[in-house]
């Protein structure tokens, strides 16, 4: 191979733009380096090491270059590729003209962690002429702009926003993961269901719509975790049981926490303690101090745990009943 052209090769982690390439070396040398097997056109434009694409791609690479014009044989896609070389190849792909969205820009908000084999999603201004590749989603849209706000950089690249990720993604999740981002962008104050809201808005065809305005109007109510949404479906509504507020904001002016549940009426506020982040060492004296600070302002602390919530539901409820009765 060229040795400037193992060289960008290199710096470019296996991933090569031609029009980047010909600032460097002659455009035979990449179709020589493709009919010796040494790279691969993965899209239009775009080529990869074939050492990244495994054994049986060289040999497809050299056996297709062989059959006649190196440079009409189909691309191979993106699928061999890991996500972060495979974004990359799609960016040189779009060229500018496109930001990464859906479970692509999920990723990248630091909400969903892509499988093996996920494509890559590209969304587009529908005047764009780019199209689907293996491995490459590419979405057309009336009015989408590559600039503020419909377009940020996060992580050096172009991304949708997080509430229109969010929104775009939802058909896409499994059914039984489809809430974990939402929960933890609204948890995390990354979003609101506002934000969340105005996008879902204007995707008025969208698969699963109604599931997702129901999610957003428990986090709006409040509910900042699977846990408390479990709750506010199971335990905190329902017959007999009083207006309850979420996530409320206590201070003194010099320490502020957020209670899960609180009866404000009775100065009664209910902790929905988790498995996971409750179970870790030091945790219970974390909580025991927070309690004690809260009884100083007047206001009872009772916990319940995730095991209790789920599995032993009636009895939580004639307890949160007494409790209330017993603070009036």
């Amino acid at each position: 191979m060229d040795p400037q052209l193992r060289t960008l090769l290199d710096r470019n982690h296996g991933v090569l733009c031609r029009r980047d390439a010909a600032e460097v070396v002659p455009s035979w040398a990449i179709d020589v380096a493709r009919r010796e097997g040494r790279v691969r056109r993965i899209l239009p434009g775009v080529y990869a090491d074939t050492l990244l694409l495994g054994t049986a791609a060289a040999t497809g690479t050299a056996a297709a270059a062989g059959a006649g014009d190196p440079g009409r044989f189909p691309a191979a896609g993106l699928g061999g590729l890991d996500p972060a070389r495979a974004r990359r190849a799609a960016l040189g792909y779009a060229d500018g003209r496109g930001a990464f969205s859906h479970l692509t820009a999920l990723h990248l908000w630091g909400l969903w962690q892509p499988a093996a084999g996920e494509p890559v999603h590209l969304t587009v201004p529908a005047t764009v002429r780019l199209s689907n590749h293996p491995g490459l989603v590419v979405h057309h849209v009336r009015g989408f702009s590559l600039d503020a706000p419909d377009t940020l950089t996060r992580h050096g690249v172009p991304v949708t926003r997080l509430d229109r990720a969010l929104v775009d993604s939802w058909p896409l999740l499994p059914a039984g993961e489809r809430r974990g981002p939402v929960i933890q962008a609204v948890a995390g104050r990354h979003s609101t269901p506002g934000r969340i809201g105005a996008a879902l808005a204007g995707a008025p065809k969208l698969p699963g719509r109604a599931q997702l305005r129901e999610l957003l109007g428990k986090l709006a109510a409040g509910c900042h975790s699977p846990l408390e949404i479990w709750g506010h479906d199971h335990v905190f509504t329902g017959a007999g049981m009083p207006p309850l507020r979420r996530q409320v904001r206590v201070s003194d002016g010099r320490r502020t926490c957020y209670l899960d549940v609180y009866a404000e009426a009775q100065r009664v506020a209910f902790e929905l303690d988790g498995a996971s982040a409750h179970g870790a060492p030091g945790q219970r004296e974390v909580d025991l101090r927070r309690d004690a600070w809260l009884a100083t302002l007047g206001i009872q602390v009772v916990r319940f745990s995730h095991r209790r919530l789920v599995h032993d539901t009636a009895e939580v409820r004639r307890e949160i009943l007494a409790v209330l009765a017993a603070r009036r």
